[in-house]
C-alpha cells in the first residue's frame, strides 16, 4: 500500500496543514466571520449571508466541522452551527507559535538581481 505523502512529515505539521488547507476559502472564512460575528450558534440557511448557493455553503460548513472549528447540532429539521471556541483557542495559539519560529528582520538574505 502506498502510503501518503503527508505521512512524511511530523503529526504536528500534519495538524497545522489540516487546520490551514480548512481556512484555505474565503468562504470558510466568512463563515467563520460571522459566526463570532452573531455569538450564537445560527440554523437555517447559510447561503442568505454569502453569495453561495446552498448546497456550496454546505460544503464548507462540513470543511470546518470536519476540522473541529465549528459544531454542528442537529435541531429538528435545522442543523444549528457554533463556533468551537476552544478549537478556536487552539487555533490562536497554534499560529502564534508556528509564526514564532520565523525571524523576521528588515534585512533580505535572498540575492535576487531584478
Amino acid at each position: 500500500m502506498v502510503a501518503s505523502k503527508t505521512e512524511l512529515f511530523n503529526k504536528e505539521l500534519q495538524q497545522q496543514a489540516a487546520l490551514f488547507k480548512a481556512l484555505a476559502h474565503p468562504a470558510r472564512l466568512q463563515i467563520l466571520h460571522y459566526l463570532a460575528e452573531t455569538k450564537t450558534c445560527i440554523s437555517g440557511n447559510l447561503s442568505d449571508v454569502l453569495p453561495l448557493g446552498r448546497t456550496t455553503v454546505n460544503q464548507h460548513l462540513r470543511e470546518l466541522k470536519n476540522a473541529g472549528l465549528i459544531h454542528g447540532h442537529i435541531s429538528g429539521v435545522n442543523t444549528n452551527y457554533c463556533l468551537n471556541y476552544e478549537k478556536i483557542n487552539d487555533m490562536k495559539m497554534l499560529f502564534k507559535d508556528f509564526l514564532s519560529e520565523f525571524k523576521f528582520t528588515n534585512e533580505s538574505h535572498c540575492n535576487i538581481n531584478q
